[in-house]
């Protein structure tokens, strides 16, 4: 079973809102809390997209194929990945964070896992796939302890 120990840091992410959230009571009480927030406008890929995907010349005569279009909705979400692993490098060689709980959708929490370097990979003491930003503040606690209480 992984506790929240008093000090622990929570990262509640997805691909545009950050929560982090720092433990300020015990082990056996935890309270988190909010220390920031970090958010992105990230709208939907047909918003981001004005023309058609583009053309090319195939082998046939007179033949022609649509070009796979970007993925800008997804791409600025890899990118907010990288943002954030920059903040969390930044947090832990400052001494700020010693120890932290990734919390985020299965695929922004592996393009986060990616990203960071190896000082703050010693501090990760547990990792959670679930999107939980849209959550308010004491069902997230309820929900991270539950998750790290049933851990073994």
């Amino acid at each position: 079973m992984i506790r929240l120990e008093k000090e622990t840091w929570v990262l509640v992410a997805d691909g545009e809102k950050a929560l982090f959230l720092r433990n300020e009571g015990g082990a056996a009480a935890p309270q988190l809390a909010v220390m920031r927030v970090e958010q992105q406008d990230n709208p939907r890929q047909g918003e981001q997209v004005s023309d058609r995907p583009g053309r090319r010349a195939d082998t046939g005569a007179g033949q022609r194929s649509a070009m796979e279009e970007a993925d800008w909705h997804q791409l600025a979400k890899d990118r907010f990945a990288a943002d954030l692993s920059e903040i969390l490098t930044r947090m832990v060689r400052r001494g700020r964070i010693a120890r932290i709980v990734l919390v985020a959708p299965p695929r922004s929490l592996g393009e986060l896992r990616e990203q960071l370097d190896d000082t703050v990979r010693k501090t990760v003491i547990a990792e959670i796939p679930k999107t939980l930003t849209g959550h308010t503040l004491p069902a997230l606690q309820k929900i991270i302890i539950e998750d790290l209480e049933a851990v073994s």
